[in-house]
């Protein structure tokens, strides 16, 4: 029973943070005072309160919303099948996509100013992420799966182009909806890195129901 209890307070705790990351990513958490924090949680300060008892409690909770997304990202070995590359390509789609559209440089920059260990906790799980990527990138084209590209400009693609075309302004300006920029940004990246031999061990299909998911997120910012 007590496990059950402590697995609704867990959930609770993290729909609350949810609630919170989109403030403290666009205006960053510095001045914000637990009252703002309970007005963005959509709560009162007593029930607050009862789930978070500093602001240094709420934004590491933040950060463990982060690093777990970040950890589910599932292992891969060097046995893997051609198949697991398509599975694995649309994770790290799927997952960029969400990172490049919350973790800001202003929180990062507060974060490191006020919390330190909080933030290389934060950049350590990135920075794992990344390796991991690369190291995926790289076994790909030893295989023989992707183009014999620099692996390090597709993830510069992620941090640069990504966060342009998903911003609204880009949006309006070009005339162009947020599905159609992430399916043509899907699409751009995967006829980028695999063969044209290999594009068939990726199941577009499995695709859809992610790029709707994120639309759907991305109008309720608006």
């Amino acid at each position: 029973m007590n496990k059950i209890i402590e697995n609704q307070q867990d959930q609770t705790r993290k729909k609350l943070l949810k609630k919170l990351i989109s403030t403290v990513m666009k205006e960053g958490f510095q001045q914000l005072r637990m009252d703002d924090i309970a007005k963005s949680m959509d709560v009162s300060r007593a029930t607050m309160y009862k789930h978070f008892s500093s602001k240094e409690e709420v934004i590491e909770g933040v950060v463990r919303v982060f690093v777990d997304y970040i950890d589910r990202l599932e292992d891969r070995t060097v046995e893997d099948d051609e198949e697991s590359f398509g599975i694995w390509f649309q994770q790290l789609f799927e997952q960029s996509v969400s990172l490049v559209g919350k973790i800001t440089d202003v929180f990062l920059k507060d974060l490191q100013a006020a919390y330190p260990d909080l933030y290389d906790q934060l950049k350590g799980t990135l920075n794992k992420r990344e390796q991991q990527t690369l190291e995926f990138y790289q076994d790909g084209k030893n295989k023989g799966i992707f183009n014999q590209i620099n692996e390090k400009f597709i993830l510069l693609q992620d941090n640069i182009l990504l966060r342009e075309i998903i911003n609204t302004k880009y949006l309006l300006y070009n005339q162009v909806s947020i599905e159609q920029v992430l399916y043509d940004y899907y699409n751009f990246k995967k006829i980028q890195l695999f063969k044209a031999d290999k594009l068939s061990i990726v199941d577009d299909s499995k695709i859809k129901p992610i790029i709707e998911y994120k639309v759907e997120k991305f109008n309720r910012t608006l």
